[in-house]
């Protein structure tokens, strides 16, 4: 079965792996992206050298930049950049689109030049100078954005990268000669350059690789969530007494009496936008600890592959060998139960939940879980749409084979707040819409408070014989649940 970039251009996977490359799925995204920090902290020198590129090029938009004076043409030569959809990475649910860099990113990375970056390039603090310096100072520049901006300004060495990967192991007809857009900026006529590279192609688009050791999940090792969970650590380790009690001192005048945890995130949040050069300790003291962050990424990067790689093709045998999941006469409604419980499988007894978990705390998204049910789907009679609107909103997934055979699928969160209604209603009002015969709700919980809440409302609305309602227990200890009510 073809599912990962290995099995579509017909070589071993093992080439791919010794080359250093992540064997991407040419199905769907996949959860990963590049780390800025991981090129500032290699012990390779082309690593290196490309951050070095990276703040050559914000100090050229620095230099550059006339505070108060917005040329929408250079901002959006200069700033504005497509996804890169064609290295199969990031967080798109369906396929391999994204949206890339656009006015708004633009925007805010112009206005942020001499505010964020003002010391760009000078710092004293740090031992360089870091991209990430954006997203710890202004919500709402994420690391899809960071991760988009980096890969855009290292996109020649990917290229090249891909290009001498192609040559040595893919058959002439594997590969095709691309003419690609804004691949090098050069500095002379301050203007990016295209380029020619010869590349895997597949399904009328080529392909990018990408080396598996800048590669990260969840977050950047500089991140605005660190920034605050590690706010007492960082001020107590600041050398300059009286920057400490300052921030002390005004931290204590910005709490309530009694402060919840909401509070104090907040409280630290003013403390940090009154005294900016916080940032810069926190940057440094993630630096001290960058050996940490190669070792988390490796980590992070080995989960992915057990579970949408390894556990994946356990997966595909077991369908050939034992379901004869491909025999004609199997339903839509069949395909996806067989699907949803081997993810309940993997979740629940092969360690699976890892992939909800970063620093030992649960990540409640149900993105994760529905690119694990998406990747799945291969070999299959079946048209699978994601977020499909039949006029009363979208619905997660729809299975269809014609008109006479369509199923549902809705994943949920335990802990969403919404579940009751959903549950009593919504995937009814879906299969009216879309003329579905079956339905499966599959819900996710994290903990027991979280399962005893489900079951409630599932003994409340009398659906205890309901056989379409499937739980999965990512919870960390992952025992045995019995959860399929």
């Amino acid at each position: 079965m073809q599912i990962h970039f290995s099995d579509f251009f017909g070589i071993d996977p093992d080439d791919v792996e010794n080359y250093g490359a992540f064997n991407i799925s040419l199905i769907n995204d996949l959860p990963l992206f590049i780390d800025p920090f991981l090129l500032f902290n290699s012990i390779k020198p082309e690593y290196k050298q490309l951050h070095v590129d990276i703040i050559r090029y914000i100090t050229f938009l620095k230099d550059k930049a006339d505070p108060g004076i917005l040329d929408k043409g250079l901002l959006q030569n200069w700033y504005e950049f497509p996804e890169i959809k064609q290295n199969w990475l990031g967080f798109c649910l369906v396929g391999n689109g994204g949206a890339g860099l656009g006015p708004d990113f633009a925007t805010a990375l112009f206005n942020n030049l001499h505010e964020v970056f003002k010391d760009f390039g000078g710092e004293t603090l740090t031992k360089g100078s870091h991209l990430e310096k954006l997203c710890l100072v202004k919500a709402g520049v994420g690391k899809d954005k960071i991760s988009d901006f980096t890969t855009n300004l290292i996109k020649a060495f990917l290229l090249n990268y891909t290009q001498a990967f192609a040559k040595r192991f893919l058959k002439d007809d594997q590969r095709k000669i691309v003419a690609l857009n804004k691949v090098r900026f050069n500095y002379q006529t301050e203007s990016w350059e295209s380029g020619r590279f010869e590349l895997p192609f597949h399904n009328g688009d080529y392909v990018i690789l990408t080396p598996k050791d800048i590669l990260t999940k969840e977050d950047t090792w500089i991140n605005r969530s660190d920034l605050f969970n590690n706010y007492d650590e960082v001020a107590q380790a600041i050398p300059n007494a009286q920057l400490r009690a300052q921030l002390n001192n005004y931290l204590r005048s910005v709490l309530p009496k009694k402060p919840k945890d909401k509070d104090v995130r907040e409280a630290r949040g003013k403390v940090i936008t009154k005294f900016p050069e916080f940032v810069d300790y926190f940057i440094s003291f993630k630096e001290k600890h960058g050996e940490q962050a190669v070792s988390v990424s490796e980590i992070r990067v080995k989960e992915i592959e057990d579970i949408f790689i390894k556990q994946l093709r356990e997966f595909v045998k077991d369908l050939e060998n034992t379901h004869k999941f491909y025999s004609i006469g199997i339903g839509t409604y069949e395909e996806a139960l067989q699907r949803v419980l081997f993810l309940k499988d993997v979740i629940e007894n092969k360690g699976g939940h890892k992939l909800f978990y970063t620093n030992g705390e649960p990540i409640r998204r149900e993105s994760d879980l529905q690119i694990l049910f998406r990747l799945t789907w291969f070999a299959t009679s079946s048209d699978v749409s994601r977020e499909v609107n039949d006029g009363r909103g979208p619905v997660d997934f729809k299975i269809s084979r014609g008109n006479s055979d369509k199923s549902l699928v809705e994943f949920k969160l335990a802990k969403n707040t919404h579940l009751r209604r959903n549950m009593e209603k919504q995937v009814e009002i879906y299969e009216k819409a879309s003329d579905a015969e079956r339905s499966l709700k599959v819900i996710l919980f994290f903990s027991k408070e979280e399962l005893s809440k489900v079951q409630r409302i599932i003994k409340d609305l009398k659906l205890q014989n309901c056989i379409d309602i499937i739980l999965i227990d990512a919870s960390s200890t992952n025992k045995p649940s019995g959860s399929k009510a």
